[in-house]
């Protein structure tokens, strides 16, 4: 089983990729989708389409998992994360991929064991549940968190299908 974990943003769109046998987990890849504000913002999207086209025909996951994001206090920030998070939702649906979404605590719990854990505790969890793994950048690393959240929570009730 190949699980797809993604943080999108509309700057630099985490990606991550691993394997799992039984309770084994492997570290395949992981990545980001960086996006210049320079840019306009249809552009921007594109990017982050035909990046995640790119992955997911490389790799080809049989699952793919998010976190769920709640809104920023400033509207214009929102709206565009979630332009960016709508393109993420719509990559894994064109190739019948099933997305299934987590709340930001569960993730941090899932891999800490504590569901108010700093990005620092989660990326060093990731570091050790996918030896040999040295993620990008933050974004990298959440989306990784999220795969290894999926992976561990995918047989139970605690997994929401998007």
């Amino acid at each position: 089983m190949r699980i797809l974990g993604l943080d999108p943003s509309i700057s630099s769109t985490g990606w991550g990729i691993i394997d799992v046998n039984g309770s084994r987990l492997s570290y395949v890849a992981d990545g980001f989708i960086s996006t210049s504000n320079k840019l306009p913002l249809s552009e921007r999207l594109h990017i982050i389409y035909n990046e995640l086209k790119k992955i997911i025909e490389q790799y080809n996951p049989n699952e793919s998992s998010i976190e769920i994001t709640f809104l920023n206090s400033n509207p214009e920030t929102s709206l565009k994360l979630s332009m960016a998070r709508g393109v993420v939702f719509l990559m894994p649906s064109l190739y019948n991929i099933p997305l299934y979404e987590y709340e930001p605590n569960k993730v941090k719990k899932a891999l800490t064991g504590v569901g108010r854990a700093d990005k620092n505790q989660v990326e060093a969890m990731v570091k050790i549940l996918l030896p040999g793994c040295k993620p990008k950048n933050n974004d990298s690393s959440d989306a990784l968190a999220i795969a290894i959240t999926h992976a561990n929570l995918r047989n139970s009730l605690e997994s929401n299908v998007a």
